[in-house]
């Protein structure tokens, strides 16, 4: 669960953006004003911030340049403004990104979740019970341990981090076993059939999510 600040004067986009963000992996931290939100961020821990500009007590442009003397969090501006100079002062004091009212959800939610992966390295991922956990080199189902090899466990971790990107079987020789390998393309094969296997074997629903791209390679399915 990701923890983002709402920072903004308007008491009703604060409800709508929480609303948007409701059925995500978003924990949502609501302040009113400029001053409520730089004292949640002095006082807790966010992983991103979504700050309005236009706010009368102190702008989001100020705001942005005062979080940015002392801390590094993700921080995307929202604003009626289109104008081409406005977004590029934002970024100049420190956003990372700049959404313009009004905007959809998915566009949203679609500029976090991008912004997040770019600014954090993904170390552990959950799908449905299914845990890849990079720091601790292990893959479990419902506290179930899968024993998998190195390889395998890369190629698990890849496909599950990229949810419907195609990879080769040649990409993923390149990613997993090194651009200078002489592996072939049936070992890749050899490791996927393997891998399902034992991850079929402690009750996870494979099939559903590891779809084999006829010709091409293998896709971790969305749900």
């Amino acid at each position: 669960m990701n923890k983002v600040l709402l920072i903004d004067d308007e008491e009703r986009m604060l409800e709508l953006l929480t609303l948007y963000l409701k059925p995500y992996p978003y924990f949502c931290r609501k302040a009113i004003g400029a001053k409520a939100g730089l004292k949640y961020v002095k006082e807790e821990k966010f992983d991103i911030i979504l700050l309005d500009v236009m706010m009368p007590e102190m702008n989001g442009w100020e705001v942005c340049k005062e979080i940015r003397q002392y801390s590094d969090v993700p921080i995307i501006m929202v604003t009626a403004r289109e104008q081409k100079e406005d977004i590029v002062k934002g970024l100049k004091l420190g956003a990372d990104d700049y959404i313009t009212k009004p905007f959809n959800e998915e566009e949203l939610v679609a500029r976090m979740d991008a912004l997040l992966r770019k600014t954090r390295p993904i170390n552990r991922i959950e799908i449905e019970g299914l845990l890849w956990d990079e720091d601790q080199f292990e893959l479990s189902y419902k506290k179930q341990l899968v024993k998998l090899t190195p390889k395998e466990f890369a190629i698990i971790g890849l496909l599950m981090k990229n949810p419907g990107r195609v990879f080769s079987r040649n990409q993923l020789i390149d990613l997993v076993w090194g651009m200078h390998s002489e592996t072939e393309g049936r070992t890749v094969d050899s490791h996927v059939r393997n891998m399902r296997k034992k991850i079929r074997e402690v009750g996870f629903p494979m099939d559903d999510y590891l779809h084999t791209v006829w010709g091409v390679g293998y896709k971790w399915i969305k749900n």
